[in-house]
């Protein structure tokens, strides 16, 4: 187990079980339905899921962890990729949903048809599925609590959301103004989506800069701070305080602020590994363990002082990440209970 992921079980006060037994699934076959692949937290996913995947199939825990990804992120595609599943007979569906609730017709369908729906990142709210998550609302409010600190007079703030209509980007979105209602100072002078995504963000903030007055702090949710900095730049502009979210170019550019003048932020997402603990919990439930319908795992959160380490293991072009193993799985079940 890495050593965040250590200190994140230590954090709901877990031990890990000595032993974890793994039944006979060794004929299960699971797919992950995945409505979007284009930027690095997602690559990240998707590789995360193979890794461990394949492990577990070598293994012989289970037969198959195929990924299917839909080409746009359109309600209607996932829709038809989740029923596509059903038909090719695959135990447990692992889900990144397009929308929370534009779904629920085809993951009842699987529900009917006897095969295990195990939703994580963008939920699903169809009742028979289950959901991993971790709590968006109030990792977008300690960003603002941060900024309280940091800047306790506030100031004009940017937002740059993610996709619009996923769970994840309206969560994430109303922690936020949650936490500028609840601070004084701040308000949020402009927004705009990036996609979660360097060049979308960057293209995005260098559109809206020219109407804005100066920006004390960025509120992000991940994959858009580097490029909200380069487009600061490329205006002329100062450069404001930028919550970052854990990507190399984002840790990659704030050591070298870091270095040269002491610039401090701070950097939190969800791992992308959390992919990995959907594929266990659905293992589990094919198994006839009693899994709660709803888990909820710690984000990751880097600070000043950890950055160079967090840097140091975070791959080029990648996101700071967690795998998880069974025996995780289990713990994060556990604390459930």
């Amino acid at each position: 187990m890495s050593k965040v992921l250590t200190t994140a079980v230590l954090a709901v006060g877990l031990a890990l079980p000595a032993t974890a037994a793994i039944a006979d699934t060794a004929d299960k076959r699971i797919a992950l339905s995945n409505n979007y692949a284009g930027n690095s937290w997602r690559q990240a996913m998707l590789k995360s899921w193979g890794k461990v995947g394949d492990q577990a199939v070598a293994d012989g825990v289970i037969a198959a962890a195929d990924a299917f990804t839909t080409a746009e992120n359109q309600v209607t595609e996932q829709a038809a990729q989740i029923q596509n599943l059903i038909l090719q007979g695959y135990d447990a569906i692992v889900i990144n949903a397009a929308s929370p609730d534009a779904l629920n017709g085809a993951v009842k369908e699987a529900c009917d048809a006897g095969i295990t729906v195990v939703s994580f990142d963008g939920i699903v709210t169809e009742p028979c599925a289950w959901r991993i998550a971790v709590d968006f609302k109030q990792m977008g409010k300690d960003e603002v609590l941060y900024l309280s600190e940091k800047v306790p007079n506030g100031g004009a703030l940017l937002e740059i959301r993610g996709l619009a209509g996923v769970f994840v980007d309206d969560e994430i979105s109303a922690g936020i103004h949650e936490g500028v209602a609840e601070t004084s100072g701040f308000e949020v002078v402009g927004s705009v989506h990036g996609d979660w995504a360097q060049d979308v963000s960057q293209k995005a903030v260098a559109g809206i800069l020219p109407s804005l007055p100066e920006i004390t702090a960025v509120v992000t949710q991940g994959g858009d701070g580097f490029g909200a900095a380069q487009a600061f730049k490329a205006a002329g502009r100062p450069i404001p305080l930028i919550i970052m979210g854990n990507r190399h170019d984002e840790l990659t550019w704030w050591k070298e602020q870091k270095d040269a003048s002491g610039y401090e932020t701070m950097s939190v997402s969800i791992a992308p590994g959390v992919s990995t603990l959907a594929m266990w919990v659905a293992q589990q439930i094919l198994d006839g363990q009693d899994i709660p319908k709803d888990l909820t795992v710690p984000f990751l959160r880097i600070d000043q002082d950890n950055l160079e380490e967090n840097l140091a293991n975070t791959e080029v072009g990648g996101v700071a990440n967690v795998e998880y193993t069974l025996e995780d799985a289990q713990a994060v079940v556990n604390a459930a209970r």
